[in-house]
């Protein structure tokens, strides 16, 4: 076993990983492929905590790059953006300015 630290979204994680060698993997099962997802569905950005949308700065068919700001989210006083994950063009919003959102509410979707 090897020891690895992980962070995900800002939140560190401590794994452990068991090495095998190639006659172990031969014998192990098969992973199934990954399903694409349904036309039109898209990655959708959920929010990451409970807050406020101060701002919406995107409208339904932008097209969004990397790394853009999207919302800005006050929570707990302070402002946070709310960034694109990939680049794409925005295929719906869920909140309005002036909304009132939960920990993994559905913000926008980006096809």
């Amino acid at each position: 076993m090897r020891k690895f630290s992980v962070n995900v979204n800002g939140t560190r994680y401590e794994v452990e990983v068991e090495e095998i060698d190639a006659k172990t993997a031969a014998q192990a099962p098969k992973a199934e492929p990954v399903k694409a997802a349904p036309a039109g569905a898209g990655t959708e950005v959920r929010s990451p905590m409970p807050g406020n949308i101060l701002q919406v700065n995107v409208n339904p068919g932008d097209t969004v790059k990397e790394g853009q700001q999207l919302m800005i989210l006050e929570a707990m006083k302070m402002e946070n953006e709310i960034l694109a994950p990939c680049a794409g063009k925005i295929t719906s919003i869920g909140v309005a300015k002036g909304s009132s959102v939960e920990s993994g509410a559905l913000l926008c979707t980006i096809a």
